[in-house]
């Protein structure tokens, strides 16, 4: 195990993954320990920095935003835009979900959420191609996103 887990540890870190609302008293009988003991090792993986905060999935075609589009930027060369002004103006925008800063053929990778492509259009010719630095655009829109467990399923 890594960084000083045990399978205990693990085991409580693969089920808040899968539904972090576990609360300690459910996390205790899933694993074997008491309430207190499963709180307590919560509050270790967070103080150690391995837990950090709690999100839940929100369905966002069921709020009506039925398109996501990844958008990869690269930044014109020109005028030499600095990371920090690109990064501030973006984040402003509500419709984009994450910010990557990236290697590769782009410079950034956006996940945005449209209420469908007309909408998204909207985004893109009046949010995003007005960004400090744009220069080069790539969008892809998303078929279909399946959730896997990542690397706690193969420790």
């Amino acid at each position: 195990m890594s960084a000083g887990l045990d399978s205990t540890d693990m085991e409580i870190l693969r089920i808040l993954s899968a539904d972090a609302t576990k609360s300690a008293a459910e996390i205790g009988r899933m694993v074997g320990i008491g309430q207190s003991a499963a709180w307590r090792r919560i509050r270790k993986l967070t103080e150690a920095g391995i837990l950090g905060r709690r999100r839940i999935l929100i369905d966002n075609a069921a709020l009506g935003f039925g398109v996501t589009v990844f958008l990869g930027i690269r930044l014109a060369a020109k005028g030499r835009t600095s990371l920090e002004d690109f990064e501030r103006a973006v984040t402003a925008i509500p419709e984009v979900q994450t910010v990557q800063h990236v290697l590769g053929q782009f410079d950034y990778r956006l996940r945005i959420i449209a209420r469908d492509i007309s909408d998204f259009e909207r985004i893109l010719r009046r949010r995003i191609m007005t960004l400090p630095g744009v220069g080069q655009v790539e969008a892809n829109v998303m078929l279909s996103e399946e959730r896997l467990p990542g690397p706690l399923g193969t420790l």
